[in-house]
């Protein structure tokens, strides 16, 4: 196989010529962006470039105007019938967990599973809930609680269970820190990267943390002027030259957040066996 042919299957996502507006106000237009399979790839722009629109677009919850969006080779936007089937390959973490408040974390993760796989049973559709509860971190007796009992941490563990209820091949997260102290922010990382790894997964994560830029992903795509500006690791993204890059990355919390990673990785380096369980790419 030639490399432009390896490269085109790699491609997990693909975005082509997107156009987003509402009203007079134009939030992509002409944007294109391609995600590997097997990547974690961080989304980050100014507040109003559309993170989010652009990850309903890719999910079928908002149309565009014009644009092309493929994802795991099959079209998005054709105007045919909707497939099911390819919806069942990603599951999606909103952010604040989007749960259903008058269901239990167990019964909001069986909710994907009742929607694609009616055939199955609830006795098996809870055992599978249980699973993936404790796939996301969730202690067992998180299964039978409502969303009111659970701290923000755990709420958002509870949205991930449901991204997982039907082993997608791509899973989208919108700001799965925010709202998280820097240990419980840590911790999710760290869960996002182990999964990532252990069961393949690509993962379109929309963020503003720097540590999470710096600690899980793979590439950085930069969103502004209405569309993807810049796409690539951070010392990449920082030999490039636009103000809001250099601004973002080499402001204050851009610096501590990069001094950090790298006292990390120099501590990973003097004493691997320690830093083993941190999850950091080689």
């Amino acid at each position: 196989m030639s490399a432009a042919r390896q490269k085109e299957c790699d491609v997990a996502i693909r975005i082509t010529g997107l156009t987003n507006s509402f009203g007079e106000d134009v939030v992509h237009e002409d944007l294109s962006l391609d995600v590997f399979h097997g990547e974690i790839l961080g989304v980050v722009g100014g507040s109003g470039t559309g993170k989010s629109v652009l990850m309903r677009s890719i999910i079928g919850l908002q149309v565009p105007d014009t644009g092309r969006i493929e994802v795991l080779g099959e079209s998005i936007l054709d105007g045919e019938e909707e497939d099911v089937s390819i919806r069942s390959r990603w599951g999606v973490l909103f952010q604040g967990g989007a749960l259903f408040s008058t269901l239990t974390v167990a019964e909001n993760v069986m909710v994907p599973l009742a929607e694609f796989y009616p055939e199955i049973n609830s006795k098996l559709r809870r055992e599978i809930a249980l699973y993936k509860i404790a796939l996301s971190g969730l202690p067992a007796d998180a299964a039978d609680k409502y969303p009111s009992e659970l701290s923000g941490g755990m709420k958002k563990r509870a949205g991930l269970a449901r991204a997982l209820a039907l082993d997608p091949d791509v899973l989208f997260l919108d700001e799965p820190t925010a709202g998280l102290d820097p240990i419980g922010a840590a911790r999710f990382d760290e869960l996002t990267l182990e999964l990532q790894r252990t069961l393949g997964l690509t993962v379109f994560l929309i963020t503003h943390d720097l540590d999470t830029l710096h600690e899980i992903c793979d590439r950085v795509a930069v969103l502004a002027d209405r569309k993807v500006i810049a796409i690539g690791t951070i010392p990449e993204l920082l030999a490039t030259d636009h103000p809001w890059i250099q601004e973002y990355f080499n402001g204050p919390r851009g610096r501590a957040a990069a001094v950090s990673h790298a006292d990390e990785e120099r501590r990973q380096n003097r004493f691997p066996a320690q830093s083993k369980s941190r999850g950091f790419k080689s």
